[in-house]
């Protein structure tokens, strides 16, 4: 089996030189934003942080595919690099510091593909996470500054925490009255939103969360660092990993019941 920790010492490498090119412009008041056909906003350094990575993949593993938010598909085979250069894109116009870069390298394997390395850096607060299959999850500011993190025990909803993005996406798909029946049985929610419940629930800070509609490109690197941490991703349909359009994470005990309020059903 792969030990795949040549691929996350790439990941890092890449990550340092994203992070020195999204930092440089955070905050800048000429900060260039469009948006999307979709009606996100991109930035300018959104642009520069998946070309930069895209560029350094093409050098240091020309054979591998890459995936990014920005720039699509490119490339074809078992391993794919899959890239969203600044999650949280809305916050890093208005100088909101929750943001990261999102970094992973998927397989081939049934089932289609399965994320095997997954980095999230998040500079403006100083943090970072990542994992590796089969070597655990751990967060720190490098390989040789870590600590290991795992999922928290919390094994009933009146004693857990639960993190969320937004409301009007459940709304929208009808999930809105479960979503609030789940609020008023776990003992702590917050809207922390992005990237970071994820970590959070990988850490044993938060126990639950869930977002109702995501792309491949948030939930691959965050999947396996929930999994890795010991913890459960799914999507809203139970199905194992990032492949749902949708998530739900939690530290595992409480999952079931995380899906039977999502989906109405409890």
């Amino acid at each position: 089996m792969p030990d795949y920790l040549d691929d996350l010492r790439l990941a890092h490498v890449l990550a340092d030189a994203a992070d020195a090119t999204t930092m440089e412009r955070f905050k800048a008041l000429d900060l260039k934003v469009e948006t999307k056909p979709d009606m996100t906003p991109v930035s300018e350094a959104d642009k520069a942080a998946e070309e930069l990575i895209r560029s350094q993949l093409q050098r240091a593993r020309p054979r591998d595919a890459v995936l990014g938010e920005e720039y699509g598909v490119a490339g074809t085979g078992p391993r794919r690099w899959v890239i969203d250069p600044i999650d949280g894109t809305k916050n890093y116009v208005r100088s909101v510091p929750v943001w990261a870069t999102l970094i992973s390298l998927m397989e081939a394997a049934e089932g289609g593909y399965q994320p095997v390395v997954g980095l999230v850096s998040a500079p403006a607060l100083g943090r970072r996470w990542w994992a590796a299959k089969g070597h655990g999850a751990f967060s720190g500011r490098s390989l040789t500054s870590a600590s290991r993190i795992h999922v928290s025990a919390v094994n009933r909803l009146a004693d857990a925490s639960f993190a969320y993005s937004s409301l009007s996406g459940w709304e929208e798909q009808g999930r809105l009255s479960g979503f609030l029946d789940l609020t008023r049985q776990v003992w702590r929610t917050r809207a922390y939103g992005d990237f970071w419940p994820y970590m959070l629930v990988a850490e044993g800070a938060v126990d639950l969360c869930a977002e109702p509609e995501l792309s491949l490109w948030d939930m691959a690197a965050t999947a396996i660092i929930v999994t890795e941490a010991g913890g459960a991703f799914t999507g809203l349909d139970g199905r194992p990993g990032p492949h749902s359009g949708n998530a739900a994470a939690s530290n595992g005990p409480l999952h079931d019941e995380l899906l039977g309020y999502l989906n109405n059903r409890r």
